[in-house]
């Protein structure tokens, strides 16, 4: 606005033109602020704007303001990682949880539009879930392990990482992440000839005549490592006769080291020993044994060739039940003689009333055979003794045969000897018992 009339009170105002804007007249005195280019707050987030208004007057006064202008934003950036393939390595044994590796993806938006959250696809590795393996942190982007990787199992796998913003509606990238198990020296070398001692007895035949640099035999191995960690070499560390045998370092390869003669020994045993070169190396050893001789015939008992060892498991566990059931049927056999002995030991007990008579104290039973006595027919007596009785040297007698006596009988003291009784029947005497 300008005070002055006419002329002088004409109004113009003007921007730089450098500036992405424009002033357009609108009514009088009054002018609008219009953009002429798309603006774009992740490069110019704020405009200090200078208005001049002039006058039309001579001199032309003019007079300025600064206009401050901030752009707003909105989600139109997704997260941009800073790289698109990562290479993580990790050592297999590691503890569970061990930092591997972390990934970055920055967004130009402004607040939750540019906050950016982190997550792995989720996908298989060798049929088994990614989120077996590894974790993401949501927030810092860091890869931990979830397990402890073995190299022999698996060596190396990719997952994909996803960014994504908090925008409305939210924008994404991926990125790939290719991990890589480095091998440790983990696996000590596997003899795989000469067989173990225990599940067979290899010996190899070596002619009388082998001269010196003959190949007699040859030690095999592998080692389930990779690298230098797999890199083998033998030695043999205990031989019969020491210059006689040698070994290839990294062949394995058992040669004579000079020609063999009649004063060597037939049965020769090698200990050879086969070392890796990780760091620590581990190592195995094994036993290789030789006979020198040109017939079958002349071979040895080749069980002499071997270290003294136990008896076989199955002879002590035969031993072992042969004993027990020994044991047993001894143990069975004589608690029946214990029991048979006992019942015989006890005595009979007879009863008269109350008091038990043992049986020792009874006569034996006497039996008349019919045709050679005076009797009809045969009987069976037995003496039984009343209480107080011991001293007494018979009391009564009953026949095991009801009809022995008769009703009529009677049982009488033979008048010329004390210790005759008689029975008799209608005046007859039918038998004489003497006690």
């Amino acid at each position: 606005m300008d005070q002055d009339s006419g002329e002088n009170s004409r109004v113009s105002c003007s921007i730089p033109a450098n500036l992405p804007f424009k002033l357009q007249p609108s009514i009088k005195n009054y002018f609008t602020l219009i953009t002429t280019t798309l603006l774009d707050r992740e490069q110019v987030a704020e405009y200090n704007l200078t208005i001049i208004a002039n006058d039309g007057g001579t001199p032309s006064l003019f007079s300025t303001t600064t206009l401050n202008i901030q752009v707003a934003d909105i989600n139109d950036n997704p997260p941009v990682f800073e790289e698109q393939f990562y290479k993580a390595y990790v050592a297999e044994n590691n503890k569970p949880g061990t930092s591997i590796c972390s990934v970055t993806a920055r967004d130009p938006d402004w607040r939750q539009n540019g906050t950016v959250l982190y997550s792995l696809v989720s996908s298989e590795v060798n049929s088994v879930p990614v989120s077996s393996f590894l974790s993401i942190n949501a927030d810092t982007g860091v890869i931990h392990a979830v397990r402890s990787f073995d190299y022999e199992q698996f060596r190396n796998f990719k997952v994909q990482v996803v960014a994504r913003d908090n925008g409305s509606p939210p924008l994404s990238s991926n990125a790939t992440v290719s991990v890589f198990i480095t091998d440790e020296n983990d696996n000590s070398p596997q003899i795989l000839y000469p067989a173990p001692e225990g599940k067979s007895l290899m010996t190899e035949m070596v002619p009388k005549a082998a001269l010196s640099g003959s190949l007699v035999s040859k030690v095999i191995a592998v080692d389930a490592d990779s690298g230098q960690n797999a890199w083998l070499s033998y030695h043999i560390v205990k031989s019969t006769d020491p210059g006689l045998f040698s070994i290839g370092l990294h062949s394995g390869e058992i040669r004579a080291q000079r020609d063999i003669s009649e004063s060597d020994s037939m049965k020769q045993n090698l200990v050879i020993s086969v070392k890796d070169n990780g760091q620590p190396a581990l190592s195995t050893s094994c036993s290789v044994y030789l006979l020198i001789s040109d017939n079958l015939a002349e071979v040895p008992e080749l069980k002499d060739m071997t270290y003294e060892e136990s008896s076989s498991k199955l002879t002590s566990y035969l031993i072992i039940a042969l004993v027990s059931v020994s044991t047993f049927f001894l143990t069975f056999i004589i608690l029946i003689l214990a029991v048979r002995f006992c019942r015989r030991r006890k005595p009979r007990l007879l009863f008269d009333g109350a008091v038990a008579i043992p049986s020792a104290y009874l006569p034996p039973n006497y039996a008349e055979v019919e045709g050679a006595g005076t009797l009809r027919s045969s009987y069976n007596y037995d003496a039984y003794l009343t209480t107080g009785s011991h001293t007494s040297d018979f009391k009564f007698i009953r026949s095991y045969n009801d009809n022995t006596l008769p009703a009529g009988g009677t049982l009488r003291k033979s008048p010329d000897d004390s210790n005759i009784i008689s029975f008799s029947e209608k005046n007859s005497v039918i038998c004489n018992i003497q006690a």
